[in-house]
């Protein structure tokens, strides 16, 4: 937020960068393991709708999603090279 109002993007004004307030929104989280989840369908309910909210807030599909460090716990969502 800038000066009460939301914003979609950086001001260019120094002055106006210092008085940007960030906006905190509170998903419900789970407790089900996802690691080694080959799929996205995989996931508990709430992972996905948390990935489904990261994509609209970003406004662009998520291709690969990671549970953990390990390459293996990587998701395949879609083929990033793919249309």
């Amino acid at each position: 937020m800038l000066d009460g109002k939301e914003i979609d993007h950086l001001p260019a004004g120094e002055g106006a960068q210092a008085r940007i307030k960030p906006v905190y929104e509170t998903i419900e989280g789970w407790k089900q393991a996802d690691r080694q989840c080959p799929l996205l369908g995989g996931l508990p309910a709430q992972a996905i709708k948390y990935v489904r909210r990261v994509e609209e807030l970003v406004g662009c599909p998520i291709a690969l999603l990671s549970t953990s460090p390990e390459r293996e716990d990587t998701i395949l969502v879609q083929n990033p090279f793919e249309a």
